[in-house]
Parts: C-alpha cells; structure tokens; sequence
C-alpha cells in the first residue's frame, strides 16, 4: 500500500526536484553510514546498465528517422539559419574543448581502464580508426555499442529512407517515437540510480569526488555563459551588423528562462513561436526555422559532449593535440544535433565522442553517470542556451535579410 503514495508523489514532483532530493539522500547516506552504501550501489549499475542497453538502439532509429523524414526537392527558405545554427553548435564546442584543455577536470571513476584502452598516438591514428569504425557491420556496431559505425548506418540509411513511401517513414517515425518513450522510462529512474552512484562514490571519494563535480560544473556553465553573452553576440553582429545585445538578452529572458525551468526545447516552442511573432518576424520562415532549431540547433550539448570527454581523458591521462582536439569539436557538433527530443540526449551520445579516444563504452558510461549527477543544474543551462539561441538566429537571419533589401 505504500507503494500507491509513492507512485503519486512521483507524478506530481518534477523530475528536477527528485534528482536534487536523490543527491541529497545519497550524500547524507554516505556521510552517516558509509557502510550501507554498497546495499544501493547497485541501483546506479543497474541504472547504468539501462543507458547502455538502450543508447545505441537510441543513435541509430533517432537519426535515421529525423534525416528520411526529409522530403527531397522541399523549398524551405531557411538557408541562413541553418548556417547560423551550425556555425553556432561548432562555436560552442570550440569554446568547450579550449575551456576543458585550459581547466581541466578530474572525474572520479571505478573502472580500471588503462590496462584495456590503447589511447590514440595522434589525429592521424584517430582517423584511421574513425575509418575502420565507419565500415563496421551494423549487427556488430550495435552489440559492440560502435557508436561512429551506427552513426554511419544511420545516415546512410536515413538518406536512402528519404525516397522511400509515405508509410514507411511513417513507421520510422513511429519507431523513433516508441525509442524515445522507452528513454523517458529510462529517465525517470534516474533519481534511484544516482541515489545509488552519489551514495557509493562519496563513500569512496568523499568530499574531493564533490570537489571534482563542483569545477566540472563550473566549466560547463561558464562556458555556457560565455556562448550565450560573447560568442552568440558576435555572430548575431556578424549578421545584422548593429548591437546585438537588445536583442540577445530579450531571447535570454523571454526563451531562456522559461527553457531552464522546463528543460525541454521542444515544449519551448510555443514560447519562442509567441516571441517571433512579437519580434515582427515572417510567420513562414519562423514557424519552420523554429521547430528545426529545436530538433538540430544544439549548442549547448555540443559544450556537455566536448567538456565532458575531455574531463574523462583528463581523468585517464589521455593527451589530446590541437588535430584531435579539433576533430572532436566537430564530432561535438555533429553528435550535438542528434540530442533533440531526449531528457539527457546529450549525455547520452558522450560515449561516440569518447570513442575518439579508445575509451570503452563501460567507462563512457559512467561519464554518462556523472552528467547526471550535475544534470540538474547542467541539463537546464544546456536547455535554456539551446532554445534562446533558436529564436536569436531565427530573428538575426530574417533582420540580416532586411538589411540586404534595404540595400
């Protein structure tokens, strides 16, 4: 019977507000009966057992559908957005890489990995391993969760898919629908499993594991800060060619406050759809750039994936050059675009990126842990500068327009 007050506190208290009462509880756990916390450690392997089931079916039925639902020949006229939209996210994981390699951070970890990875000598090495990864059997990519081959097969099929029937994209779409339902499942264990992780790590660590969290955490929201006031000005500039900032800090307040609170750019649409109607902006470019935006326009995953792997080969004492170092940012950028739609999206398509650096699925995962740990804060900073950013290159587009035929 109590099971039933539960379930209904459950549905009615935000998943923000459980993950935040789960790290309490596991910190107090650990403080006051270190040893009990080995009775709940299980609940974070088996929540992290469930992100590895699940991920790589996740990265293959998400972009397949979201590139064949694409009808060729189609006149959108959003070019320059979707050129705002990329030089954004690459941006954003630049700012990331050089913020992770000028501050790095130490996570903590439990696996033992150095004696199974041989971590990549140069840019070169990666790229040849890129290859081989690429031309991988698909069966074999995704029971050996190869996330660079099933990103491969994913768009290959995707753009094959695109000349297919109605139906069949129909059900693509479908499926697409029911993987992401299985992950909000997924997701909505979270709080039991970082219970378990938070408990079993400061047991171990104690309050250094905390101290790591607290500067990762620093690093990601600064970088974040430093997108949405510095480098996404310079860029509206570059547009529009006049001072950015009044328009700026009206999407930071109208867009991005509200996105921080839901955590959610998709259930931000209606939002910034009010805000470019209120911008006097054209209701047939606006009303498709910005549900795009909230599918591929993903700055702030891009500084998740990029500060996030780099934290873990800082950890493993993996040195990254200035050749790989660039290559992850575009792997950022590029993974950061197939986060849409997904409580945690992002995290959970780190793993392609550690891939860069031979790191193995088992500890990319616990990575994937650790985002969550400071998901709370994290996911909704990464949220709030995401769906801003969507309306601010929609409205710098259709002004750097005006400005041309006014010309």
């Amino acid at each position: 019977m109590i099971f039933s007050p539960l379930l209904r506190w459950a549905q009615r208290t935000s998943l923000v507000a459980q993950i935040a009462i789960a790290l309490v509880a596991g910190t107090l756990l650990a403080a006051l009966a270190p040893g009990a916390t080995p009775y709940v450690a299980v609940l974070g392997t088996l929540f992290i057992a469930a992100l590895k089931a699940v991920a790589p079916v996740l990265v293959l039925v998400l972009v397949m559908a979201a590139i064949s639902g694409h009808t060729p020949g189609e006149a959108t006229g959003i070019r320059p957005i979707l050129l705002l939209y990329a030089v954004g996210t690459l941006s954003a994981a630049v700012v990331g890489v050089t913020a992770s390699l000028w501050w790095p951070s130490t996570l903590v970890l439990h696996a033992a990995p150095q004696a199974e990875m041989a971590p990549p000598g140069a840019v070169g090495e990666v790229l040849l391993n890129v290859a081989r990864s690429v031309v991988d059997n698909p069966v074999n990519a995704l029971l050996q969760a190869n996330y660079i081959g099933i990103l491969a097969w994913a768009v290959a099929l995707g753009l094959a898919l695109r000349h297919a029937s109605a139906g069949t994209r129909a059900v693509l779409h479908d499926g697409a629908q029911a993987i992401t339902a299985i992950i909000q499942g997924v997701i909505r264990l979270a709080p039991l499993g970082i219970f378990g992780l938070v408990a079993a790590t400061f047991a171990d660590a104690g309050i250094e594991a905390l101290r790591g969290y607290g500067h990762l955490l620093l690093v990601l929201v600064g970088c974040m800060l430093f997108v949405a006031l510095v480098v996404n000005p310079l860029i509206v500039f570059a547009a529009i060619r006049r001072n950015p900032y009044p328009l700026v800090f009206t999407c930071l307040r109208e867009s991005g406050v509200t996105a921080f609170f839901t955590r959610s750019s998709a259930a931000n649409i209606p939002i910034n759809l009010a805000l470019a109607q209120r911008l006097g902006l054209k209701e047939e470019t606006y009303s498709i750039a910005i549900p795009l935006g909230a599918t591929i326009n993903m700055a702030g995953a891009a500084i998740t994936i990029s500060v996030l792997t780099l934290a873990a080969t800082h950890t493993l004492g993996i040195q990254v050059d200035a050749g790989t170092a660039l290559l992850l940012c575009v792997v950022a950028s590029v993974c950061a675009t197939g986060a849409s739609g997904v409580a945690g999206g992002s995290l959970l398509l780190i793993p392609l990126a550690c891939s860069l650096f031979g790191i193995g699925n088992d500890v990319a995962m616990q990575v994937v842990a650790v985002g969550f740990i400071i998901g709370v804060v994290q996911d909704s900073a990464e949220t709030a500068l995401n769906s801003s950013t969507d309306v601010l290159f929609t409205a710098a587009a259709s002004m750097a327009q005006e400005r041309r035929a006014a010309r």
